[in-house]
């Protein structure tokens, strides 16, 4: 029975010509005969590929069959869709899922091809990198699609192929401040809740090749330039100093925009746009010259004032709306620990 319900679905998936529909028998074959029968799901969804009439669904498959395949058996599909352009940029993954270190030398031919597109060039360094562990994705985005032509490091690239194809050490975590793991003070104990909770983020997503969502402790250099700046008060100082924000970004209904908490690297040229024009670099005159933006949601800044402490020594925090035609700041938090857990919560 199983197999003839296998084999119905297999001849309504070729037939069907509404995306929607086609969807649902997907999911249905997908999720009724994978565990049980993968081999000839594998080959439905790969003869699909081949020479199935939704067009767009042949490309769409793809990430399906890579997580589908195991061992080497698929190597010849996945060969042969690198020569596809709507296919190749997931067969990547598929041909060093399925041959491992062999998939080296097409993937490094793919990469230095003009011809190929640059999303698939830059989709074969990206992937080299993760499973060779080598650094030809260091610091840029995890989305190897929004790469400029400029960032494939196709050199670094041979001179790894030239060298033997060695693997790499892979990256380390930011370091975090010892206090994150046993808090005593206040600004502790909200920075070390905050980093629980952007845990279980990174735990979902992460690419240590441009981490995000970590408190790590800010650089020398960093801080020197903000010193160099402003003199801040000394609670933000100090979290920025010890537990500053890395590519933190949290959304969901505080933040339906999503709020991006700046960091120590950051500060100085997240204030382009509120308070320093953003491309001919002078201060602009009706903003607030002692406020400074820690922290944006959707354009709307929040903000720290340089002289400014409530009655009990908290650091209250403020909040404009963009597109008000001025910017006319609200009390947001009467303190930036709150702030923290606001953020905590969210995140």
């Amino acid at each position: 029975m199983a197999v003839t319900a296998l084999a119905a679905l297999h001849r309504k998936l070729f037939d069907e010509t509404d995306g929607s529909k086609f969807a649902r028998l997907k999911e249905r074959l997908l999720k009724k005969h994978a565990a049980d029968d993968r081999l000839a799901v594998l080959d439905i969804l790969t003869a699909y590929a081949r020479d199935g009439q939704l067009l767009h669904w042949r490309t769409f498959l793809m990430t399906d069959i890579v997580h589908l395949v195991e061992g080497s058996q698929h190597a010849a599909f996945f060969a042969w869709a690198l020569e596809q352009p709507a296919l190749a940029y997931w067969g990547v993954d598929g041909l060093l899922k399925s041959i491992g270190v062999d998939a080296y030398a097409p993937l490094v031919a793919l990469a230095a091809s003009g011809a190929t597109r640059l999303e698939v060039r830059a989709k074969a360094i990206k992937s080299l990198a993760v499973f060779s562990r080598q650094p030809f994705d260091q610091d840029l985005p995890s989305d190897p699609g929004h790469w400029k032509a400029e960032q494939l490091r196709l050199s670094a690239v041979l001179d790894w192929q030239a060298d033997g194809y060695p693997d790499g050490a892979g990256y380390k975590a930011p370091a975090k401040h010892e206090t994150l793991a046993k808090p005593r003070s206040r600004l502790q104990v909200a920075a070390a809740f905050l980093e629980r909770k952007l845990a279980l983020r990174r735990q979902r997503e992460q690419d240590l090749a441009q981490p995000s969502n970590w408190l790590t402790m800010a650089s020398a250099k960093d801080m020197a330039e903000i010193d160099a700046q402003w003199v801040l008060p000394e609670i933000y100082r100090h979290f920025l100093q010890f537990y500053s924000p890395l590519r933190v970004h949290v959304d969901g209904k505080r933040f339906p925009q999503g709020l991006h908490l700046y960091g120590a690297a950051e500060l100085v040229k997240a204030q382009h746009g509120y308070a320093v024009h953003a491309v001919h670099h002078h201060n602009i005159a009706s903003w607030q010259s002692k406020l400074v933006v820690i922290a944006d949601a959707g354009g709307d800044p929040y903000c720290v004032h340089l002289e400014e402490r409530s009655i009990d020594g908290d650091l209250p925090v403020y909040r404009a709306r963009h597109g008000a035609g001025e910017w006319r700041f609200e009390l947001h938090m009467d303190d930036f620990i709150d702030f923290l857990r606001e953020i905590a919560w969210a995140a």
